[in-house]
Protein backbone atom coordinates (compact mmCIF):
# COMPACT_ATOMS: atom_id res chain seq x y z
CA UNK A 1 0.00 0.00 0.00
CA UNK A 2 2.71 2.34 0.87
CA UNK A 3 4.60 1.80 -2.48
CA UNK A 4 1.07 2.67 -4.33
CA UNK A 5 1.06 5.58 -2.60
CA UNK A 6 4.27 6.18 -3.08
CA UNK A 7 4.07 6.05 -7.28
CA UNK A 8 0.57 8.00 -7.24
CA UNK A 9 2.59 10.57 -5.40
CA UNK A 10 5.39 10.55 -8.08
CA UNK A 11 3.42 10.32 -11.22
CA UNK A 12 1.62 13.45 -9.84
CA UNK A 13 4.33 15.42 -9.29
CA UNK A 14 6.66 14.18 -12.10
CA UNK A 15 2.94 14.97 -14.44
CA UNK A 16 3.29 18.56 -12.62
CA UNK A 17 6.37 19.06 -13.01
CA UNK A 18 5.94 18.10 -16.96
CA UNK A 19 3.36 20.83 -16.93
CA UNK A 20 5.33 23.24 -15.78
CA UNK A 21 8.46 23.02 -18.00
CA UNK A 22 6.41 22.48 -21.31
CA UNK A 23 4.09 25.30 -20.33
CA UNK A 24 7.58 27.42 -19.93
CA UNK A 25 8.53 26.01 -23.27
CA UNK A 26 5.26 26.13 -25.36
CA UNK A 27 4.41 29.52 -24.02
CA UNK A 28 7.59 31.37 -24.47
CA UNK A 29 7.97 30.35 -28.33
CA UNK A 30 4.67 31.63 -28.97
CA UNK A 31 5.19 35.49 -30.67
CA UNK A 32 2.67 38.07 -29.10
CA UNK A 33 2.12 39.33 -32.95
CA UNK A 34 1.35 36.31 -34.25
CA UNK A 35 -1.13 35.60 -31.36
CA UNK A 36 -2.62 39.03 -31.83
CA UNK A 37 -3.34 38.30 -35.12
CA UNK A 38 -4.76 35.01 -34.71
CA UNK A 39 -7.04 36.39 -32.13
CA UNK A 40 -8.65 38.87 -34.44
CA UNK A 41 -9.53 36.26 -37.11
CA UNK A 42 -11.34 34.65 -34.36
CA UNK A 43 -8.92 31.58 -33.08
CA UNK A 44 -10.17 30.64 -29.89
CA UNK A 45 -6.51 29.31 -29.00
CA UNK A 46 -5.62 32.45 -29.57
CA UNK A 47 -7.60 34.40 -27.52
CA UNK A 48 -6.69 31.60 -24.61
CA UNK A 49 -3.25 31.85 -24.47
CA UNK A 50 -2.53 36.14 -25.65
CA UNK A 51 -3.38 37.23 -21.60
CA UNK A 52 -0.77 34.95 -20.41
CA UNK A 53 1.64 35.64 -23.21
CA UNK A 54 1.28 39.60 -23.07
CA UNK A 55 2.03 39.24 -19.36
CA UNK A 56 4.57 37.03 -20.09
CA UNK A 57 6.64 37.54 -16.74
CA UNK A 58 3.56 37.13 -14.62
CA UNK A 59 3.27 33.75 -16.35
CA UNK A 60 6.66 32.91 -16.02
CA UNK A 61 7.34 33.73 -12.20
CA UNK A 62 4.11 31.63 -11.62
CA UNK A 63 5.53 28.69 -13.79
CA UNK A 64 8.87 28.99 -12.23
CA UNK A 65 8.14 28.95 -8.71
CA UNK A 66 5.09 26.05 -9.02
CA UNK A 67 8.24 23.61 -10.89
CA UNK A 68 10.66 24.34 -7.93
CA UNK A 69 8.07 24.10 -5.52
CA UNK A 70 6.88 20.46 -7.48
CA UNK A 71 11.09 19.53 -7.65
CA UNK A 72 11.57 20.25 -4.10
CA UNK A 73 8.44 17.69 -2.85
CA UNK A 74 9.36 15.06 -5.38
CA UNK A 75 13.15 15.17 -4.08
CA UNK A 76 11.36 15.08 0.27
CA UNK A 77 9.24 12.15 -0.76
CA UNK A 78 11.92 10.35 -2.14
CA UNK A 79 14.61 11.12 0.64
CA UNK A 80 11.36 9.83 3.27
CA UNK A 81 11.70 6.46 1.09
CA UNK A 82 15.48 6.04 0.19
CA UNK A 83 18.39 7.15 1.32
CA UNK A 84 20.12 10.47 0.36
CA UNK A 85 21.96 9.13 -2.73
CA UNK A 86 19.22 7.00 -4.05
CA UNK A 87 16.62 9.49 -3.41
CA UNK A 88 19.28 12.56 -5.47
CA UNK A 89 19.68 10.14 -8.14
CA UNK A 90 16.12 9.34 -8.90
CA UNK A 91 14.70 12.74 -8.69
CA UNK A 92 17.20 13.77 -10.80
CA UNK A 93 16.54 11.48 -13.64
CA UNK A 94 12.92 11.53 -13.17
CA UNK A 95 12.31 15.06 -13.36
CA UNK A 96 14.77 15.50 -15.98
CA UNK A 97 14.02 12.59 -18.15
CA UNK A 98 10.26 12.93 -17.82
CA UNK A 99 9.90 16.21 -16.59
CA UNK A 100 11.97 18.58 -18.71
CA UNK A 101 12.94 16.72 -22.03
CA UNK A 102 9.66 14.76 -22.96
CA UNK A 103 7.04 17.37 -21.96
CA UNK A 104 9.10 20.02 -24.00
CA UNK A 105 10.26 18.00 -27.40
CA UNK A 106 6.20 17.07 -26.95
CA UNK A 107 4.79 20.94 -26.00
CA UNK A 108 6.38 23.00 -28.29
CA UNK A 109 5.61 21.13 -31.37
CA UNK A 110 2.01 21.79 -30.94
CA UNK A 111 2.43 25.31 -28.78
CA UNK A 112 -0.43 26.97 -29.33
CA UNK A 113 -3.01 24.02 -28.65
CA UNK A 114 -1.86 22.62 -25.70
CA UNK A 115 -1.14 26.40 -24.13
CA UNK A 116 -4.54 26.66 -24.61
CA UNK A 117 -5.70 23.61 -23.18
CA UNK A 118 -3.92 23.88 -20.55
CA UNK A 119 -4.19 27.73 -19.67
CA UNK A 120 -6.58 26.69 -16.80
CA UNK A 121 -4.03 24.61 -14.90
CA UNK A 122 -1.38 27.99 -15.49
CA UNK A 123 -3.75 30.73 -14.72
CA UNK A 124 -4.62 28.56 -11.43
CA UNK A 125 -0.80 28.56 -10.99
CA UNK A 126 -0.74 32.44 -10.95
CA UNK A 127 -3.22 32.57 -8.57
CA UNK A 128 -1.90 30.63 -6.17
CA UNK A 129 1.70 32.27 -6.57
CA UNK A 130 0.30 35.80 -7.09
CA UNK A 131 1.76 37.27 -3.82
CA UNK A 132 5.07 36.33 -5.28
CA UNK A 133 4.81 36.38 -8.53
CA UNK A 134 3.20 39.33 -9.49
CA UNK A 135 5.88 41.84 -7.54
CA UNK A 136 8.35 39.74 -9.70
CA UNK A 137 6.43 40.58 -12.55
CA UNK A 138 6.47 44.34 -12.08
CA UNK A 139 10.32 44.34 -11.14
CA UNK A 140 10.95 42.51 -14.08
CA UNK A 141 8.63 44.69 -16.31
CA UNK A 142 10.57 47.88 -15.18
CA UNK A 143 14.43 45.76 -15.50
CA UNK A 144 13.15 44.66 -18.93
CA UNK A 145 10.40 46.21 -20.25
CA UNK A 146 7.55 44.19 -21.71
CA UNK A 147 7.26 42.02 -24.89
CA UNK A 148 6.72 44.29 -28.24
CA UNK A 149 5.31 43.40 -30.71
CA UNK A 150 7.55 42.61 -33.97
CA UNK A 151 6.54 42.75 -37.42
CA UNK A 152 8.27 40.95 -39.99
CA UNK A 153 10.16 42.92 -42.72
CA UNK A 154 9.34 42.76 -46.33
CA UNK A 155 11.84 40.04 -47.04
CA UNK A 156 10.80 37.95 -44.70
CA UNK A 157 7.03 38.04 -45.92
CA UNK A 158 8.26 36.86 -48.92
CA UNK A 159 10.13 34.14 -47.60
CA UNK A 160 7.26 33.02 -45.59
CA UNK A 161 4.73 33.63 -48.90
CA UNK A 162 7.32 31.53 -50.77
CA UNK A 163 7.10 28.67 -48.14
CA UNK A 164 2.90 28.66 -48.75
CA UNK A 165 4.00 27.41 -52.23
CA UNK A 166 6.08 23.97 -51.48
CA UNK A 167 3.52 23.51 -48.43
CA UNK A 168 0.45 21.31 -49.37
CA UNK A 169 -1.23 22.61 -45.90
CA UNK A 170 -1.11 26.09 -46.87
CA UNK A 171 -4.93 27.77 -47.50
CA UNK A 172 -2.89 30.01 -50.62
CA UNK A 173 -3.06 28.57 -53.83
CA UNK A 174 -0.58 29.22 -56.40
CA UNK A 175 -2.23 31.70 -58.15
CA UNK A 176 -2.01 33.53 -54.99
CA UNK A 177 1.27 33.39 -53.52
CA UNK A 178 2.58 34.23 -57.20
CA UNK A 179 0.08 37.73 -56.46
CA UNK A 180 1.33 38.28 -52.74
CA UNK A 181 5.08 37.68 -53.57
CA UNK A 182 4.83 40.03 -56.90
CA UNK A 183 2.84 42.94 -54.42
CA UNK A 184 5.91 42.92 -52.53
CA UNK A 185 8.33 43.39 -55.06
CA UNK A 186 6.60 46.69 -56.20
CA UNK A 187 8.10 49.23 -53.98
CA UNK A 188 11.64 47.69 -55.53
CA UNK A 189 10.94 48.32 -58.93
CA UNK A 190 10.84 51.58 -61.08
CA UNK A 191 8.77 52.94 -63.91
CA UNK A 192 11.19 52.41 -66.25
CA UNK A 193 11.47 48.43 -65.58
CA UNK A 194 8.02 48.11 -67.26
CA UNK A 195 6.97 50.96 -69.23
CA UNK A 196 7.17 50.77 -73.83
CA UNK A 197 9.34 52.92 -74.43
CA UNK A 198 8.73 56.12 -76.71
CA UNK A 199 10.35 54.48 -79.24
CA UNK A 200 7.56 52.03 -80.25
CA UNK A 201 4.91 54.00 -78.96
CA UNK A 202 2.31 55.23 -80.72
CA UNK A 203 1.48 58.83 -79.94
CA UNK A 204 -0.09 61.44 -82.29
CA UNK A 205 1.43 65.47 -82.00
CA UNK A 206 -1.54 68.80 -81.86
CA UNK A 207 -0.74 69.19 -85.77
CA UNK A 208 -1.87 65.55 -86.44
CA UNK A 209 -4.67 65.80 -89.10
CA UNK A 210 -7.04 63.26 -87.97
CA UNK A 211 -9.03 61.69 -91.15
CA UNK A 212 -11.04 58.42 -92.27
CA UNK A 213 -7.09 57.06 -93.15
CA UNK A 214 -6.09 58.39 -90.16
CA UNK A 215 -8.30 56.58 -87.99
CA UNK A 216 -7.73 53.17 -90.14
CA UNK A 217 -3.61 53.79 -88.93
CA UNK A 218 -5.16 54.23 -84.84
CA UNK A 219 -7.71 50.66 -85.42
CA UNK A 220 -5.15 48.93 -86.59
CA UNK A 221 -3.01 50.27 -83.67
CA UNK A 222 -5.68 48.88 -81.81
CA UNK A 223 -5.14 51.54 -78.77
CA UNK A 224 -8.09 53.03 -76.83
CA UNK A 225 -5.87 55.60 -75.27
CA UNK A 226 -3.53 57.18 -77.77
CA UNK A 227 -1.08 60.12 -76.05
CA UNK A 228 -0.97 63.77 -77.65
CA UNK A 229 2.85 65.15 -77.31
CA UNK A 230 4.68 67.91 -79.19
CA UNK A 231 7.30 67.29 -81.70
CA UNK A 232 10.57 67.48 -79.03
CA UNK A 233 8.70 65.07 -76.36
CA UNK A 234 8.99 67.65 -74.06
CA UNK A 235 5.32 68.02 -73.57
CA UNK A 236 2.28 65.73 -73.49
CA UNK A 237 -1.35 67.94 -74.01
CA UNK A 238 -4.05 65.12 -72.98
CA UNK A 239 -5.17 61.62 -73.69
CA UNK A 240 -7.22 60.99 -76.84
CA UNK A 241 -9.79 58.75 -76.61
CA UNK A 242 -10.91 56.13 -79.31
CA UNK A 243 -14.80 56.11 -77.92
CA UNK A 244 -14.81 59.98 -78.17
CA UNK A 245 -14.41 59.62 -81.99
CA UNK A 246 -16.68 57.17 -82.66
CA UNK A 247 -19.89 59.57 -83.26
CA UNK A 248 -17.38 62.30 -85.87
CA UNK A 249 -17.38 61.64 -89.25
CA UNK A 250 -14.11 62.03 -90.27
CA UNK A 251 -15.01 61.30 -94.27
CA UNK A 252 -16.91 64.41 -94.18
CA UNK A 253 -14.29 66.75 -92.29
CA UNK A 254 -11.07 65.92 -91.05
CA UNK A 255 -10.25 67.60 -87.58
CA UNK A 256 -6.93 68.00 -86.19
CA UNK A 257 -5.88 66.66 -83.03
CA UNK A 258 -6.19 70.30 -81.17
CA UNK A 259 -9.38 70.48 -81.86
CA UNK A 260 -10.71 67.47 -80.42
CA UNK A 261 -11.79 66.63 -76.93
CA UNK A 262 -8.36 65.68 -74.86
CA UNK A 263 -8.19 64.74 -71.45
CA UNK A 264 -5.84 65.54 -68.87
CA UNK A 265 -2.92 63.29 -67.78
CA UNK A 266 0.37 63.50 -65.40
CA UNK A 267 3.89 63.13 -66.24
CA UNK A 268 5.77 60.96 -63.75
CA UNK A 269 9.91 60.18 -63.35
CA UNK A 270 11.17 57.30 -64.76
CA UNK A 271 12.66 56.47 -60.92
CA UNK A 272 9.21 56.29 -59.69
CA UNK A 273 8.05 53.29 -57.35
CA UNK A 274 5.85 50.89 -58.91
CA UNK A 275 3.54 50.82 -55.42
CA UNK A 276 3.05 54.47 -55.76
CA UNK A 277 1.85 54.49 -59.27
CA UNK A 278 -1.76 53.42 -58.25
CA UNK A 279 -1.43 56.32 -56.03
CA UNK A 280 -1.04 58.56 -58.66
CA UNK A 281 -3.35 56.81 -61.58
CA UNK A 282 -6.18 57.65 -58.96
CA UNK A 283 -5.17 61.25 -58.81
CA UNK A 284 -4.67 61.48 -61.97
CA UNK A 285 -8.53 59.86 -62.92
CA UNK A 286 -6.26 58.52 -65.93
CA UNK A 287 -5.24 54.70 -66.99
CA UNK A 288 -2.23 55.87 -68.94
CA UNK A 289 0.82 58.16 -67.78
CA UNK A 290 3.79 59.64 -69.65
CA UNK A 291 7.32 59.09 -68.53
CA UNK A 292 10.13 61.66 -68.41
CA UNK A 293 13.67 61.70 -67.68
CA UNK A 294 15.63 64.61 -67.56
CA UNK A 295 12.67 66.79 -68.99
CA UNK A 296 11.94 64.50 -72.02
CA UNK A 297 9.20 61.90 -72.21
CA UNK A 298 10.96 58.87 -72.55
CA UNK A 299 7.94 55.89 -72.82
CA UNK A 300 4.33 55.79 -71.22
CA UNK A 301 3.07 53.52 -68.90
CA UNK A 302 -0.96 52.20 -68.67
CA UNK A 303 -2.76 51.08 -65.43
CA UNK A 304 -3.08 47.17 -67.35
CA UNK A 305 0.77 47.46 -67.24
CA UNK A 306 0.63 47.46 -63.25
CA UNK A 307 -1.27 44.83 -62.95
CA UNK A 308 0.35 42.46 -65.30
CA UNK A 309 3.35 43.29 -62.97
CA UNK A 310 1.67 41.82 -60.27
CA UNK A 311 0.15 39.22 -62.07
CA UNK A 312 3.50 38.00 -63.55
CA UNK A 313 2.07 37.66 -66.97
CA UNK A 314 0.80 39.17 -69.62
CA UNK A 315 -3.20 40.26 -70.32
CA UNK A 316 -4.57 39.62 -73.57
CA UNK A 317 -7.62 40.79 -75.27
CA UNK A 318 -9.67 39.66 -78.52
CA UNK A 319 -7.53 41.80 -80.67
CA UNK A 320 -4.19 40.85 -79.13
CA UNK A 321 -5.16 37.09 -79.80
Amino acid sequence: MDTLKLIVEILLLITLSAICSGLNMSLMSLSVSELRRKARTGNVDANKVLFLRENSHLSLASILLTNVAVISTTSLVLEHHFNGIIAGIASTLLIVIFGEIFPQAIFVKHALHVTARLAPILQAMIVISYPVSKPLQLLLDNLFGRDLAKLHSKHELGVIISEHATDNDSELDEDEVKIIRNTLLLSSKRVRDIMTDINVAYYLTMDTLIDAAKIDEIKEENWSRIPILNDDLTKCYGILLMKDLVDIDFDEKPYLVSELVLHKTKVVGSMTALDTMFRKFIAARTHLMPIERDDKIVGILTIEDLIEEILGHEIEDESDA
